[in-house]
């Protein structure tokens, strides 16, 4: 990938992760990057598409992340767990996928499928380690939900409060 797209990336992961799909055009990712509207287009033709690459990036960086996580020796609940809580520390804001996810009945078709896929291939790395469906489900709507509480009380503690039996 290039240096430009990945900076094209990045600021739409930001700022899908702060605000959402519908907060961010091309003209906003062009002005955080330093580069003109026309470039990000080259890049990715359509926001949906740009949106999309994102999110199956994210997929794929947090499945990379369990599995050294469980490398390394964790459980698979102790890896998803420090995954999603590494990430809050790193800014704060929600899971990409998971904001994605909350609005995925008005998003296009692409994008609502890159999200689904988020939780697709997390179930089904949960399941694969012996955790069945129901309690792969729980684990991974209790580290969505305190992320939500983390972020909309400002507090990153209720994060390791709210998770703290499952580490």
């Amino acid at each position: 990938m290039s240096e430009t797209r990945d900076a094209i990336m990045d600021a739409a992961e930001r700022m899908i992760r702060k605000g959402g799909y519908n907060d961010f055009s091309f003209r906003d990712i062009a002005g955080e990057v330093g580069i003109k509207s026309a470039s990000v287009h080259y890049h990715f033709p359509t926001k949906e598409g740009l949106a999309a690459a994102v999110a199956r990036r994210y997929t794929d960086r947090f499945i990379r992340a369990v599995d050294a996580e469980r490398a390394s020796g964790a459980s698979a609940t102790a890896a998803c767990r420090e995954v999603f809580r590494r990430s809050l520390a790193e800014d704060g804001r929600m899971c990409l996928c998971g904001v994605l996810g909350a609005a995925a009945r008005e998003l296009p078709a692409e994008v609502a499928a890159e999200a689904r896929r988020f939780f697709e291939v997390g179930l089904e790395c949960l399941v694969s380690s012996g955790m069945s469906r129901e309690a792969a489900l729980r684990l991974l709507a209790t580290l969505e939900g305190a992320m939500l509480m983390s972020a909309a009380l400002g507090d990153e503690a209720s994060f390791d409060d709210a998770t703290r039996e499952l580490a």
